[in-house]
């Protein structure tokens, strides 16, 4: 599961979603019902939480905001109705939700497991976005062009001058280095030590390290005269791409409201989320104002 910590899953506790304080499913929904809007609690999820519901008002629905949800929660909050939609990512879904391997599964497989998978839960997704926030690997451009870094294959073989950044985590789960390791050979780094994961930009901006693992729309990799995103030329790591997850009743009882969130998430590229969440998390802008701005310039 990508996102180490963002996309935690747990076993949740029907305790727990009544602290989200939200209306449950005991009245009938219609188009007049506004649509509660939901995000998970990372900055990706608001910015696109919060883009969805400009776009779902564009189209003359009332939304409800309840963003910055637990991400072990989020998931039976839409199927309980205590929102009625959320971004999520088509991988997440797969192996965190529906405990499907995506191994050797392409986007449009993983896609499409995801949206047969939700049924179930009487949910659906809508159609992706092209946007990919998956798990990756990236370097310092500085290091990069020294050592010629370009894939992951590049980084197997010059691991010997590669000080690698890691958390402890990401040493351990069979999909992280261990799976690198099986994937690509062995990485016999020149050393690898573990800091917490808030760390990681910041010890590659010190130059205490070289390497570590990211979020391929981490908005600091937005600066690629700073960091480098190394290519998974051997696709050990799944496609994460975005996608609405929504209730089926809500959505046949808003019939402009999978259009409205389409036209959304054909904009939203790899590119575009890095950018959005650099607005966010080095810039220092507040999410709503870069979801809005984005949205007037975009879809508006």
């Amino acid at each position: 599961m990508r996102k180490w910590v963002r996309r935690l899953v747990a076993t949740v506790a029907v305790t727990a979603l009544g602290a989200l304080a939200l209306p449950t499913t005991g009245f009938a929904a219609n188009s007049k019902t506004p649509i509660i809007v939901g995000s998970k609690s990372f900055t990706e999820s608001k910015v696109v939480s919060e883009i969805y519901a400009l776009a779902l008002e564009k189209a003359g629905y009332k939304v409800t905001r309840k963003q910055n949800i637990s991400n072990s929660v989020v998931f039976k909050a839409v199927q309980t109705g205590q929102i009625d939609v959320y971004p999520e990512y088509t991988g997440t879904i797969v192996d965190a939700y529906l405990k499907q391997s995506t191994t050797n599964k392409d986007a449009k497989q993983i896609a499409a497991a995801a949206k047969k998978g939700v049924a179930k839960y009487k949910l659906t997704t809508l159609t992706p976005a092209p946007g990919n926030d998956s798990q990756g690997i990236a370097v310092t451009t500085k290091v990069a062009k020294k050592y010629g870094l370009y894939t992951i294959s590049d980084l197997q073989k010059k691991a010997n001058k590669i000080r690698f950044v890691s958390q402890g985590e990401f040493d351990q789960r069979a999909d992280a280095l261990p799976g690198m390791v099986k994937k690509y050979g062995k990485f016999d780094f020149k050393s690898s030590k573990d800091y917490d994961d808030s760390l990681k930009y910041k010890i590659l901006s010190e130059g205490k390290g070289d390497a570590a693992p990211v979020s391929t729309t981490d908005g600091q990799l937005a600066n690629g005269n700073k960091y480098t995103l190394l290519k998974d030329d051997k696709h050990l790591w799944p496609a994460y791409n975005l996608v609405p997850l929504v209730r089926n009743s809500t959505l046949k009882s808003h019939p402009k409201m999978a259009k409205a969130l389409n036209q959304v998430d054909k904009k939203l590229t790899t590119k575009t989320l890095t950018e959005l969440n650099k607005k966010v998390d080095v810039d220092g802008q507040n999410y709503q104002t870069v979801a809005k701005n984005w949205f007037n310039k975009n879809i508006n």
